[in-house]
C-alpha cells in the first residue's frame, strides 16, 4: 500500500500507540519529573539514574506519542510535556494500580493506608481558604525553582523536620508535593501534626493545579 491510499489509524490504534510508549517504568519515571517543569535530557538521566543515550532513547519514544515536546536551547535540548491532560492521565494509571494492587511504587503502597487518616484538601477547598492558611512546598529546591503555586514556601522533605520553627504554630499549614499520589506532603502532615502543629496535605500536587490552568510562579523564559 503506497503513501497515498495509506489510512489513517483508527482511535484504538493511536490509543495503542500511546500505551505502548507509557509501557515502561522509566518513561513513566521520566513523564513525572517532567510533569514538575521544563529540564535537559542531561538533567532528566541524572534523576532517573540512567546513561543519556537511554534517556534519549526512551524520550523519544516519549516525543513520537506526542507525550513530551522539546525545544532548543543553544546546544541543549529541553524536555516538557506535551498538550492535553497528562497530569489526570498518570493520575489514573496509579488509580488503576492499586485497585488491581499492583505495586509500581512499592514506597506509594507502603503509604496508602496512612492516607485516609491524612484528609485531603481539594483545590477547590484551597482557593477558597488561601487567604487563611500557609501553603508548603515539599518538593526538593530544584523543582519548587522550575515552578510552584504562588505564594507558597518551601522547605523540602528532607529539611522539614529541622526547620520546622520556621513555620507558624497558631496558622493551618497545607502541604503539597508532586500529585496526588506523591508521599512527600504525606510524611510531611504526619510529621507536623506529631508536633502539634495544625497541617493537612492537599489531595493533588503542582502539576495538577498547573494543568487545571491557575496561575504558577515559574522562572524567567
Amino acid at each position: 500500500m503506497n503513501a497515498a491510499t495509506e489510512q489513517p489509524p483508527s482511535p484504538l490504534e493511536a490509543l495503542a500507540d500511546i500505551a505502548r510508549a507509557l509501557g515502561h517504568p522509566h518513561r513513566l519515571a521520566l513523564l513525572e519529573h517532567i510533569a514538575q517543569g521544563e529540564r535537559a535530557v542531561e538533567r532528566l538521566a541524572e534523576l532517573t539514574q540512567l546513561s543519556v543515550a537511554n534517556t534519549s532513547q526512551h524520550l523519544q519514544q516519549l516525543r513520537r506519542a506526542g507525550l513530551v515536546q522539546t525545544r532548543r536551547d543553544g546546544k541543549r535540548i529541553l524536555y516538557r510535556s506535551g498538550d492535553g491532560p497528562q497530569a489526570n492521565l498518570l493520575a489514573a494509571l496509579h488509580d488503576y494500580a492499586n485497585h488491581q494492587r499492583n505495586e509500581m511504587h512499592g514506597v506509594i503502597s507502603d503509604s496508602l493506608q496512612r492516607r485516609e487518616a491524612l484528609e485531603g484538601l481539594t483545590v477547590e477547598q484551597l482557593l477558597e481558604q488561601r487567604g487563611s492558611v500557609v501553603l508548603l512546598d515539599v518538593r526538593p529546591h530544584e523543582e519548587f525553582a522550575l515552578g510552584h503555586i504562588p505564594g507558597a514556601v518551601n522547605i523540602p522533605a528532607t529539611e522539614l523536620r529541622e526547620r520546622l520553627h520556621e513555620l507558624p504554630s497558631d496558622v493551618r499549614i497545607v502541604a503539597y508535593c508532586r500529585g496526588p499520589y506523591c508521599v512527600l506532603s504525606n510524611d510531611a502532615v504526619a510529621l507536623m501534626r506529631a508536633q502539634g502543629l495544625t497541617a493537612q496535605r492537599l489531595a493533588a500536587g503542582y502539576p495538577e493545579w498547573k494543568a487545571a490552568g491557575l496561575q504558577v510562579d515559574m522562572p524567567p523564559a
